[in-house]
């Protein structure tokens, strides 16, 4: 049987990478797992990943789903290596150690737009005010209905641990949540599901922008909310313990929003759903708060957390790696504090 393989990879442009794809054939009986696929070459210097005169870089495939919008194919997502094995340096994934038992649901939104604009804002000025365009329907609340919900089958019949979708509070703007368990699989996940996503969007003209302020002014912007959770605070928890967090969180703020997004300034202003970027701050059930606290976990303080801070261009493994770095510190100083 011949096979269509994706390999799927993120390219060197700074300040977030792209997302590349080329197509393998591959005559197999039988695909059981992604350790069975071969390495891949590519040209670098046409991705900014390397020098024209020594320009091979090396695709590794990593995780493996199908795709069920071509047949017999699937979606190999690949970090890039250099020719002699070791993590090319565009390679976050590399750096992100391996945990599972800490939990990521991602919050993405984005913005569908044709010619610059989001698409249902008129050729000249703008819509309505925002109010009636969150989770709403109809002509005129919402546009882009169709490719969500193609999307969200598509993710859906890949195996992605898709858990939602819906209408943002801007016109055009759209979120989907994905869960993973398990810091890498959760940062594939939500790659693999962009990447369906912008394939998608293609098909149908339209752009999908996941700057974090696509309209400036009264209008609110797009983030990567990320919720996140470790076996300690599922099972275990106390105020004590997420107070121990609140403090580590702090103290690497400035971190974090190293590694949460480019022109997130834009949309961090202290309105429109969020916190000063220069601010630290969290709350039960605060919007308006860098880590939102739901109130199923502050009621015996067992559960998890939303870091309302990520832009929506973020890249989720940065994200993942300094919030898994920052919460193995804060476990530590409680650990030791009550031991």
């Amino acid at each position: 049987m011949k096979v269509k393989l994706e390999y799927v990879w993120l390219d060197g442009y700074t300040p977030e990478p792209n997302l590349r794809s080329k197509t393998k054939i591959l005559d197999v009986d039988k695909l059981n797992s992604v350790n069975e696929l071969p390495d891949w070459s590519f040209d670098g210097s046409s991705t900014q990943q390397a020098e024209g005169h020594f320009s091979d870089c090396i695709l590794k495939p990593v995780k493996m789903v199908l795709d069920p919008q071509r047949r017999n194919a699937y979606i190999v997502l690949c970090e890039v290596m250099n020719p002699d094995g070791t993590p090319h340096e565009t390679n976050t994934r590399s750096v992100l150690e391996d945990k599972e038992d800490f939990w990521f649901g991602f919050e993405q939104e984005y913005t569908l737009t044709r010619n610059g604009k989001p698409i249902g804002f008129p050729v000249e000025g703008y819509p309505e005010p925002q109010g009636k365009y969150y989770c709403g329907v109809g002509a005129g609340v919402v546009d882009g209905r169709k490719i969500v919900e193609e999307h969200l089958d598509v993710c859906l019949d890949a195996g992605l641990g898709i858990t939602g979708i819906n209408a943002e509070v801007m016109l055009g703007q759209w979120e989907y949540q994905v869960f993973g368990k398990g810091t890498k699989e959760a940062s594939d996940q939500l790659w693999i599901s962009r990447y369906f996503l912008h394939r998608i969007a293609e098909e149908n003209g339209v752009k999908v922008e996941f700057h974090p302020k696509p309209v400036h002014g009264d209008w609110n912007g797009s983030g990567l909310h990320t919720n996140f959770s470790t076996d300690e605070m599922r099972n275990g928890g106390g105020k004590e313990l997420f107070d121990s967090i609140f403090e580590q969180f702090e103290a690497n703020h400035e971190l974090h929003i190293k590694n949460y997004g480019s022109a997130n300034e834009q949309r961090l202003t202290g309105l429109h759903e969020t916190q000063s970027i220069d601010t630290f701050s969290w709350g039960v059930s605060d919007r308006g708060a860098s880590i939102r606290v739901p109130q199923t976990t502050a009621i015996d303080w067992v559960g998890y957390l939303e870091d309302r801070r990520p832009a929506s261009n973020a890249d989720p493994y940065r994200i993942v790696s300094v919030i898994s770095a920052t919460l193995n510190m804060a476990l530590s100083n409680y650990d030791r504090v009550n031991a």
